[in-house]
């Protein structure tokens, strides 16, 4: 059983400034006034130094807001230029990214992943964890069982699991307008589902997430793909228009 309601996650990665509330506005006017779309959640992940100021801009609470990273120590500490994933609550944020491509690419962990992960929940964030694999390892045959290895790598097994999203973002996709073949993913999703299930023992499926240049054309494509609860998309989220028409053409 797949879940109903459908996500629809921006990562805006290093862009925006105060100004940029207006692509959040027009996103939360159009969604809060099409009761076509009341099954889908709507979250942006924005740079830090932008959540506070657009959670007090909101006027409603059809947007929920996410930071990209934090520290993995729970506590302050001397860590100059770092920020800790109960800072980022004070904040606003009710959603963190974590373990995405680009910062393991940078030397990010299972190991510290994990510990950022922990500190986000204790914290009472919501973890978007990141999975996928490099376009080396997809041609090797390894896709499932590193994604295997990720989940058991980066999340502890006696944590509240249902506070948990997984987003699956092939790194090779990422960016490339390239995407794996509808039945793949699907297959892919099946088996990330399948896999936490057993790893953690538990009955209740996780809702995963898809990523990887997702854009307006492409969406209808893996739509009917039911397995997906969801989107973590990139580059089109900044813009109002691009993230729109991937909401619009998701429900044709």
């Amino acid at each position: 059983m797949t879940n109903k309601l459908k996500y629809f996650v921006g990562n805006w990665k290093m862009f925006g400034d105060f100004s940029s509330f207006k692509i959040i506005n027009k996103i939360n006017n159009f969604y809060s006034q099409n009761k076509t779309f009341i099954n889908s959640k709507i979250i942006f992940c924005v740079p830090n130094t932008l959540i506070y100021f657009f959670k007090q801009k909101l006027k409603y609470n059809s947007i929920l807001l996410g930071a990209q990273n934090c520290h993995h120590r729970q506590h302050y500490g001397p860590f100059t230029g770092s920020v800790n994933a109960k800072m980022l609550k004070k904040t606003g944020a009710d959603y963190i990214i974590l373990g995405h491509s680009e910062n393991r690419a940078s030397g990010e962990s299972d190991k510290l992943i994990k510990m950022k992960v922990e500190s986000a929940l204790k914290s009472n964030l919501t973890v978007i964890l990141c999975i996928g694999e490099t376009l080396l390892e997809k041609n090797k045959g390894k896709t499932l069982s590193l994604l295997k290895k990720q989940i058991r790598g980066s999340i502890n097994k006696n944590k509240n699991l249902s506070k948990i999203i997984l987003a699956y973002e092939p790194i090779w996709s990422i960016g490339t307008n390239k995407m794996l073949d509808p039945k793949e993913i699907q297959k892919i999703i099946k088996y990330i589902k399948s896999s936490f299930l057993k790893i953690f023992r538990t009955r209740k499926e996780p809702i995963v997430l898809y990523g990887g240049s997702v854009n307006g054309k492409n969406i209808e494509l893996i739509s009917p793909i039911s397995e997906i609860d969801g989107f973590l998309i990139g580059g089109a989220s900044q813009s109002s228009k691009k993230f729109i028409d991937i909401i619009k053409n998701y429900y044709k």
